[in-house]
């Protein structure tokens, strides 16, 4: 498949439109409005191959000055609770090499007195450059972590200086604050015993096990027609037919079965319920890992399901994506009215793939079953304390 700029012609679209919207006072949301529907088929719509109706991003006019965003973008929206604002609007640009540079700060300084947060350095970062990342970015994050480990500046300062700090924080937040934690591992020693390691890092994965291979290319926003024409909202990965899953994130079970669209799919919400994870056109015959259910709870890395090219129609346990290939989706859930509909926010995981390629779960296959799982046990403080509640 041509690695093409399907998403670079899908901003243009936006951003033509976009202009337009906000002089008449509506919004970019105009995008969309072609496909609204309602009732089955909106749920249907959600769960699709295109993964939902609403992608929104901050997407910024060429010319524009660096750190700014234009005063007509609708950033925020307002529950039934005056006064109560939940973000409607999030682009996630975030290079993996920027996630990588903010994420080594991070780790270096965990457990000294002056922690820097890689969240806060990418938030700097994506508000000095308009949500934009490039060759700059790096130098913004070096820049603000050496003058957090002095400290030159607090969060609270940067929040009071810059006018859109505290949007792209938490809006950066919503996609990564469940990614670095606290957790145990199993490591195994010389002697071929093996301890219990409680350690600070990465805690999420690749969704393509560890030993398998994939290819991939940016196709967020492709075209996709299949029932009617819509962008593509998640992320492709492309591999052979029984490819182990596995969960990105620690989390639940929101939603599994069969779907015209995604075909055998698996929903999975995060714990904090800021974030669904989307994985669908999963193995025709045995799509899931054994004794997975509606409300399950997994842990990242564990094995959820097995890859294949199921789909494209009403009939269950269908083959008719011409592909093998994992579609995953994130969406970010500010407020539940979010979940379904119009409102929904997904984001481009092409570069959230590439930087967890380097967090992938070992996983070794069960007998002579055509069952895999985990090569090494984890254990996550966040499974344990929504188990606890």
């Amino acid at each position: 498949m041509n690695k093409m700029n399907g998403k670079t012609r899908r901003r243009s679209r936006i951003l033509r439109i976009g202009i337009a919207a906000e002089a008449a006072g509506i919004g970019i949301l105009l995008l969309f409005s072609a496909n609204m529907q309602t009732g089955e088929e909106r749920e249907t719509f959600s769960d699709s191959v295109s993964i939902g109706e609403g992608e929104l991003g901050v997407l910024l006019p060429e010319g524009q000055l660096e750190g700014e965003l234009s005063s007509g973008l609708l950033l925020y929206g307002e529950t039934a609770e005056a006064g109560r604002d939940y973000i409607t609007w999030v682009d996630f640009n975030v290079t993996a090499d920027a996630m990588r540079c903010a994420l080594q700060y991070d780790l270096d300084t965990y457990g000294s007195e002056n922690h820097v947060d890689w969240i806060v350095l990418l938030a700097y970062a994506g508000c000095r450059g308009g949500g934009s990342f490039n060759t700059k970015s790096l130098s913004y994050i070096r820049d603000l972590a050496e003058r957090m480990k002095n400290s030159e500046t607090t969060v609270e300062k940067l929040s009071n200086e810059l006018s859109y700090f505290d949007y792209y924080y938490e809006a950066y937040s919503a996609v990564l604050s469940g990614y670095v934690g606290e957790y145990e591992i199993e490591r195994q020693q010389e002697d071929g015993s093996t301890v219990t390691e409680r350690v600070y890092g990465v805690k999420v994965f690749s969704p393509i096990a560890k030993g398998f291979g994939y290819s991939d290319y940016d196709d967020f926003g492709a075209s996709r027609s299949y029932g009617y024409r819509r962008p593509h909202l998640g992320h492709d990965m492309l591999g052979v037919i029984g490819t182990p899953i596995v969960a990105v994130e620690s989390g639940y079970v929101e939603a599994i079965g069969w779907n015209r669209y995604g075909g055998w799919r698996i929903g999975i919400r995060s714990f904090d319920g800021r974030r669904y994870y989307y994985y669908a056109h999963l193995r025709q015959n045995y799509p899931y890992a054994e004794g997975l259910t509606e409300g399950s709870v997994v842990t990242a890395g564990d094995v959820i399901g097995y890859m294949g090219h199921t789909g494209y129609s009403t009939t269950e346990n269908t083959n008719n994506i011409e592909v093998v290939h994992l579609h995953w989706g994130l969406q970010l859930i500010f407020d539940e009215s979010q979940k379904d509909g119009n409102n929904e926010i997904w984001v481009d995981c092409y570069n959230l793939s590439n930087f967890l390629y380097s967090y992938r779960s070992a996983v070794e296959k069960v007998g002579d079953t055509r069952e895999w799982i985990r090569s090494v046990p984890m254990s996550d403080p966040a499974v344990q304390e929504y188990l606890a509640e």
